[in-house]
């Protein structure tokens, strides 16, 4: 199927360099070099694309996520020799599958529907709010992007500003909701809608949550923006009950579960950070997220930044730390026998309570306490993965009991101390609070996870054992920050990235903040 290209590529070293970068890594599409139109298609084949607008966003995928932002999230350490990311190598052509799945298959989907469906339809307003989801974790990850100029053809396209970006999602957010509050009686899609089968009222919420999320992440760098686009998005109605409002993509044997599929390679494990807040916490989600060490028979992890020679260690083995939980793992490793099915997490209840919790902190209008709306945020967690038993819910939200050593190989202290219990009155305590138990709640989306702690640094990670990356020398006091510009860009679309470089207010480094972050 031809797909729009917006001339990112020149097509004749694209063709060369995407077939050089398929060969290095596991089961990543490979990229069309003919991308030139806007295919021709009917009205009932619209729908269609919605579903592969839905479905091709790489949620969980190795070389987008997981060698990348789940192990800066510290949700996973990796326990592979081979893959430097974890020490903070940049390794361009596997992180661009969270760049180019979103130019040559997300857009060209949505651009089509946007193009034919009115601009008053349900189906349009559908298409902005995914496309908002999609396009967010592009700019998070880089800052700068190609976005305004994206499908109008030529041989450069021009990387735009993250801020005007983000002015951008929320215009379309709020745009999207108007259109669909006249059409909560339609069913946009039907069921080629993956997430909701054409429930407006449920796309309502994800758009007021996400739009949510955004005005959070920008809470430092324009707080008035925030407040008002955070309050305008809760009058419109967020999520507010798990499982019933939480977004998934649904998964099957031959549209599989990335990080299901990437737990039987046995490449990753859980973090030291991870094990020192659940065991501290006694947390019951732990038995959820992770597997006992085949060894120990004990819950272990190991910290982020290992050395070759130190993975090496017996302490650091696949056997000596805990694999990720059963619903990502085979049968055979003790999971479940349809792991490959486990649908993608997009975005859960618990969120919302937590960003709403921060906001009651700012002073926002956001319908309750920041404590009352921090202990709905646990409890819907707790709904989300199945642990039902209110007692146990209570006793968890009253626990008084902190983080522990994990120890590890590196002989770690605890993480932090805080419990869960919310403090009474320190408002520092309160955010890392928050921050730490959405961090638990976001739970694998390592990529949001990131992007929050970024944002926020209220929650605590351990820093790295050890840089690889020349432009990160202190691990203890200089964290990652963002993602490179990618080499294939800089190879095809030159200028275009030179000119970003100075949009981003410092050199194009890992340690370069975002415009949200201001830490």
């Amino acid at each position: 199927m031809t797909k729009l290209f917006f001339g990112m590529r020149i097509f004749g070293i694209i063709a060369m360099i995407s077939t050089m970068l398929h060969s290095c890594t596991k089961d990543y599409a490979e990229i069309n070099t003919d991308k030139s139109a806007i295919p021709t298609v009917g009205e009932a084949e619209l729908p269609f694309l919605f579903s592969r607008a839905i479905s091709a966003i790489p949620v969980g995928d190795q070389v987008a996520q997981n060698l990348f932002a789940d192990q800066y999230a510290q949700y996973f350490a990796c326990n592979a020799a081979y893959f430097p990311s974890d020490r903070y190598v940049m390794v361009s052509d596997w992180v661009q599958n969270n760049f180019d799945p979103m130019y040559t298959v997300v857009l060209p989907q949505l651009q089509v529907l946007l193009d034919k469906k009115d601009a008053a339809s349900a189906e349009a307003a559908l298409a902005n709010i995914w496309w908002v989801y999609a396009f967010h974790r592009v700019t998070d990850y880089w800052g700068p992007i190609p976005y305004f100029s994206i499908g109008v053809g030529g041989l450069s396209v021009p990387y735009d500003p993250q801020d005007k970006i983000y002015d951008d999602f929320f215009k379309r957010l709020a745009a999207a909701v108007q259109v669909l509050e006249d059409k909560r009686d339609e069913k946009p899609y039907d069921t080629y809608d993956l997430v909701y089968g054409g429930n407006v009222d449920k796309w309502i919420k994800f758009a007021n949550t996400l739009r949510l999320r955004l005005a959070v992440r920008i809470s430092k760098v324009d707080p008035g923006r925030a407040k008002t686009e955070a309050e305008a998005a809760y009058a419109g109605g967020v999520f507010t009950q798990s499982p019933d409002d939480d977004a998934y993509i649904p998964k099957n044997t031959l549209d599989i579960n990335r990080l299901s599929q990437m737990s039987d390679w046995n490449e990753f494990r859980m973090s030291a950070t991870m094990e020192s807040i659940l065991k501290g916490f006694n947390d019951p989600r732990m038995p959820v997220y992770f597997l006992p060490a085949k060894s120990t028979g004990t819950y272990e992890g190991l910290r982020n930044g290992l050395t070759p020679e130190q993975l090496a260690l017996e302490v650091n083995t696949v056997n000596s730390n805990s694999h990720v939980g059963p619903r990502w793992t085979s049968l055979a490793s003790g999971g479940i026998a349809n792991h490959l099915s486990t649908p993608a997490n997009v975005m859960c209840a618990a969120e919302a309570y937590f960003l709403r919790a921060e906001g009651a902190l700012l002073g926002w209008n956001m319908g309750g306490t920041a404590k009352d709306l921090y202990e709905q945020g646990i409890t819907n967690s707790m709904m989300q993965w199945e642990v039902t038993d209110n007692a146990v819910i209570q006793d968890y939200i009253n626990g008084t009991t902190t983080p522990i050593a994990p120890g590890d190989y590196m002989n770690s202290p605890a993480i932090t101390d805080i419990p869960v219990k919310f403090d009474a009155g320190n408002i520092d305590v309160q955010l890392e609070q928050i921050a730490t138990q959405k961090w638990l709640a976001l739970f694998p989306d390592g990529m949001e996870a990131w992007a929050d702690y970024r944002r926020g640094h209220y929650n605590k990670l351990y820093p790295i054992v050890k840089s690889d990356n020349p432009e990160l020398t202190d691990p203890e006091t200089q964290w990652i920050r963002r993602i490179p510009f990618l080499l294939s860009e800089k190879i095809s679309n030159g200028p275009a990235v030179d000119a970003a470089v100075g949009l981003l207010g410092g050199p194009d480094a890992i340690t370069t903040p975002l415009w949200w972050d201001k830490n």
